[in-house]
């Protein structure tokens, strides 16, 4: 095990007309962990999954995938649903959430995570349900220090009744972070209003020591303390959807860290802006690829390397 991801696995319903749905797995830290996966860092999942119909089907995909489900339990609660409505520019979600297995995940003991994992992964809407969220921040203040910390927000106003409380929420989740990633769009509903630049800057006195944030088809950008910023330009691709572009970033991101020597907050801050430029260039083509497919369908560590190659 190279990485553990903590959160969510649910089951999307998109629509391909009016109240025309396909189910499909998902859930972004399930995303991500395929894509660690596919990228070459043996993965595992913590997370609590129905005994449902659905339950199964997340455990079989997990399986199938490689994906390490020794620290899963099981439970008779329901399996989290989504359904997402596909636009041009987005998608919109509703989840159902309320008693779901995963957002009842409340180990007595949390997981003992080997020495070979180097990373662990949080965020997402795991984090807004208890007793889950609860305990998930309990095993990222247990390994702080131990691994690097990525958090991934995944920001849904869908889900969040009151953003004032979740901003509020937001420092303790970043004071053990190493590495904060996220979207424009994250950036936008965690300091409304505020410049890009001076929302990292004040994410980065909380407790990460780099922050990235997408911007879609404008590329990405790195800040770091006492540093300029460093942005890459997203491929040129036609694309087919978005659904898993940001998770998989996330682990193009924390993958390409690690094969550079990264395993430690200090590492982020030590890396050099070349190779923080090689970092952002593997993490943006792992998330152009899976925008050429339809569905969250993240690449293998050959399809990115051959397409950097090009």
């Amino acid at each position: 095990m190279r990485v553990a991801v903590a959160g969510e696995a649910l089951i999307d319903f998109t629509a391909s007309g009016p109240l025309a749905f396909q189910g499909h797995i998902g859930g972004g830290p399930l995303n991500s962990a395929v894509a660690y996966v596919r990228l070459g860092s043996p993965t595992a999942f913590i997370t609590q999954l129905s005994t449902d119909l659905f339950g199964e089907q997340l455990v079989a995909f997990l399986q199938r995938n490689g994906i390490d489900t020794r620290y899963i339990a099981r439970s008779a609660a329901p399996s989290t649903l989504a359904f997402v409505e596909r636009t041009p520019q987005t998608n919109r979600y509703a989840f159902y959430t309320q008693g779901s297995a995963d957002g009842t995940w409340a180990p007595a003991e949390l997981p003992a995570l080997p020495d070979s994992c180097l990373a662990l992964q949080f965020g997402s809407i795991a984090l807004l349900q208890e007793p889950a969220a609860g305990r998930i921040a309990d095993l990222v203040a247990a390994q702080a220090g131990k691994r690097l910390i990525v958090f991934d927000p995944n920001v849904r106003p869908s889900l969040i009744p009151d953003l004032d409380a979740y901003r509020a929420r937001l420092k303790g989740w970043l004071a053990p972070s190493d590495l904060l990633k996220l979207s424009d769009e994250d950036a936008e509903l965690l300091a409304p209003g505020v410049p890009l630049a001076q929302a990292a800057a004040g994410w980065l006195a909380a407790g990460p020591k780099a922050v990235v944030v997408t911007r879609g088809g404008a590329g990405a950008t790195l800040f770091r303390a006492g540093h300029a910023e460093l942005s890459v330009a997203a491929p040129q691709i036609v694309v087919a959807d978005t659904i898993g572009a940001g998770d998989t970033f996330t682990a193009g991101l924390a993958s390409a860290l690690l094969d550079a020597g990264v395993a430690r907050a200090a590492g982020l801050a030590a890396l050099s802006d070349a190779s923080w430029a090689a970092v952002l260039r593997f993490a943006a083509m792992a998330a152009a690829i899976n925008c050429t497919r339809e569905g969250a369908n993240p690449p293998t560590l050959a399809e990115v390397q051959q397409a950097l190659a090009n």
